[in-house]
């Protein structure tokens, strides 16, 4: 047995034997009140990398303020990853240091320990039903929910036609459908976090909360289509590596070249807008030409 198969075995027995001690149902007095009666406080945890380097991140851990959604807590700090990725196992790699800052908080301001916790990646909807969101949860004791920007085709579940027609019946903020897994267990939920999206974010069970508060709770936080906590998580550590490491990427989709082409082709379209208003064109063409270049793009965070 090659190290790899080793490491892999020796993972799959941590998630079997951790995964008994996910709780799946509420076990809080302000999860049982529809307006979260009783929660203060939220918090949102995520790693960012610089782009090319999968070793060097920054972990971050926000608290937030329940219902105003107001930053009451940050920390940010650098991280090396010493575990190796490989898929399923993302938790082994991450949750050392997403720990390490919730215990930072606990020993400095133990006041404003958050009630719950959401991750930046799934619970139960999960190969072995033991994602981030669990293993988080359950080190920590805390509930937990997991919200992935992306769907993970797993247990049966599939980005297929049937998929794209369940989202398309989403029709307002807080609707949603069950990811069901072949077996017939829903793992999850597919969820219109925002009337202003279209584009669901994927809720799971992370640990002592049930999948409907989950669901739930994560609409009340959401102000875009990420829920505000991770969306500060995510938004605040890639500000904390520009502002560290300016000359590197933080995760842009962009090189440094493409940018340039796309600032020279805004320019140029300026003046051709220009050029053609002197000539009479009206005024609504060049903003449909500006946004055919992305001139006006909407913050990737708010999407």
């Amino acid at each position: 047995m090659s190290p790899t198969d080793e490491l892999v075995k020796q993972w799959e027995s941590e998630q079997a034997c951790l995964r008994e001690q996910v709780v799946e149902e509420d076990t809080e007095d302000w999860q049982k009140s529809s307006d979260f009666s009783g929660l203060e406080r939220v918090a949102g945890l995520d790693l960012s990398f610089i782009k090319g380097d999968d070793v060097n991140a920054c972990s971050q851990l926000v608290v937030l303020s329940y219902p105003d959604l107001e930053v009451l807590y940050e920390d940010s700090q650098m991280v090396t990853l010493t575990a190796p990725y490989m898929a399923g196992f993302l938790a082994f790699r991450e949750t050392p240091f997403l720990l390490e800052a919730l215990q930072r908080l606990e020993r400095e301001k133990p006041a404003l320990v958050p009630q719950v916790l959401f991750v930046d990646g799934n619970g139960l909807f999960h190969y072995r039903e033991f994602g981030l969101a669990c293993h988080v949860g359950v080190l920590s004791g805390l509930p937990c929910v997991g919200v992935a920007k992306n769907l993970l085709q797993v247990q049966g579940v599939y980005k297929n036609e049937e998929h794209q027609s369940q989202i398309s019946a989403l029709q307002k903020g807080g609707d949603s459908f069950p990811l069901r897994a072949t077996s017939g267990k829903v793992l999850g939920k597919a969820l219109r976090s925002s009337d202003k999206s279209t584009k669901p974010v994927y809720v799971s069970v992370g640990h002592k909360i049930s999948l409907d508060t989950a669901v739930h709770l994560t609409h009340c936080c959401c102000r875009f289509r990420v829920p505000e906590p991770i969306r500060q998580a995510d938004y605040r550590s890639r500000e904390y590596l520009r502002a560290h490491f300016p000359v590197a990427d933080t995760g842009s989709t962009e090189s440094m070249s493409d940018a340039a082409k796309r600032t020279l082709k805004m320019i140029s379209t300026l003046l051709y807008c220009k050029m053609q208003c002197k000539y009479g064109l009206c005024a609504r063409a060049c903003v449909f030409e500006l946004l055919r270049v992305q001139v006006f793009r909407e913050d990737a965070f708010r999407l």
